[in-house]
């Protein structure tokens, strides 16, 4: 809602949509604007490898920002639809230890994405707080910038100077809204398959529950599937600019001409990035293990005097688990912690290669 990417439920008059859509259009503007002015900077000003160094990162970022906000607004009714599978049978928790499960998996949500706000909007803090005790003073913008009028003036400057900082506190929250949902759906996918084993523990007592867990384990695969289709492009941008983004700060690092606090400024964004994938990464991985679980939970249950009906469509779904939910950014990378490895290696590789050239 803050990024302009979903309106509140509210606001069902059609002023106040209108007032949205308002909103909406001048965070696209504002974020698109600041990408741009970089990104014309890179075209038209620099002829050297240092300043292009300087403006790179960030510019990768904005980008990404911009990417982020796109597919939020073109999958609002994906994400309603994905939500709306959550909260209708045979996903919906029916039973209190059912909804103590699904409550512990929206505790990891809400607290894993406060952490990983804070610790975004801190980094953004750390830059404009340096900005302001050395750019700010000399009269130059926080970021490298082309810009089609002339900023010398006492009052532009500052609307300029505004303006940067606005964007990047923007295309942060824009970050933390995308990489958060994409993360708690995962989350969910295996707060299911635990819901899964929890109503499998109870079919010895009650045998009619196996046809919606049948149901529920087929819906849990289709979950993960449109999570990953509908999100896709999305997390392969990612992979791509994190690489780039780690390759670009370490050849930063070496140079000796960066102040400390832009040392701890360069080190807290790396963090902020490399936190980006590795959230992608550690769930994929968690929901390839969990799936992959299912069949020895199975064997762990009381099957042995079940019918054969009810044995076979176990066995059904044990065959089904036995190849486990495996995510991937556009069916290529596959979002498990060894490509998380990959990527850190690729991303040294290619900074070596452009060190010595």
């Amino acid at each position: 809602m803050i990024c302009g990417c979903w309106i509140p439920d509210s606001w069902t008059t059609p002023y106040k949509r209108l007032v949205y859509h308002v909103y909406t259009i001048f965070i696209m503007v504002l974020i698109h604007t600041f990408m741009l002015s970089q990104l014309m900077d890179l075209i038209l000003t620099v002829d050297n490898a240092n300043d292009f160094t300087d403006n790179f990162y960030m510019l990768l970022a904005m980008f990404v920002s911009c990417c982020k906000m796109l597919t939020l607004l073109m999958n609002r009714s994906n994400i309603a639809m994905l939500i709306d599978i959550l909260l209708r049978k045979p996903c919906r928790p029916v039973q209190s230890d059912e909804i103590a499960i699904q409550q512990k998996f929206d505790k990891h949500v809400q607290l894993n994405t406060l952490c990983y706000t804070i610790w975004v909007e801190t980094t953004c803090l750390c830059i404009a707080v340096t900005s302001l005790l050395t750019e700010f003073r000399r009269g130059r913008l926080t970021f490298r910038a082309w810009l089609p009028f002339d900023y010398s003036s006492s009052s532009l400057y500052r609307i300029v100077y505004a303006h940067q900082l606005i964007s990047l506190t923007a295309g942060s929250m824009l970050h933390i809204a995308c990489d958060g949902l994409i993360c708690g759906l995962l989350v969910h996918v295996c707060c299911q398959i635990e819901i899964l084993e929890c109503r499998l523990r109870r079919i010895a007592h009650d045998q009619d529950i196996l046809r919606e867990s049948v149901m529920q384990h087929n819906s849990v695969f289709k979950f993960a599937q449109l999570v990953n289709e509908k999100f896709k492009l999305t997390i392969v941008i990612q992979f791509i600019v994190s690489t780039l983004v780690v390759c670009f700060i370490l050849y930063q690092f070496t140079k000796s001409t960066a102040l400390r606090a832009q040392y701890m400024q360069l080190i807290m964004y790396l963090g902020c990035m490399l936190s980006q994938i590795f959230f992608y990464c550690w769930y994929g991985n968690e929901v390839k293990l969990k799936s992959r679980q299912l069949v020895d939970k199975i064997f762990d249950i009381e099957w042995v005097g079940l019918s054969k009906h009810n044995t076979d469509s176990l066995i059904m779904i044990m065959r089904r688990s036995s190849k486990p939910i495996e995510l991937s950014s556009a069916y290529v990378i596959s979002m498990n912690l060894d490509s998380f490895v990959s990527l850190l290696k690729t991303s040294y590789s290619a900074y070596n290669i452009m060190k010595q050239v």
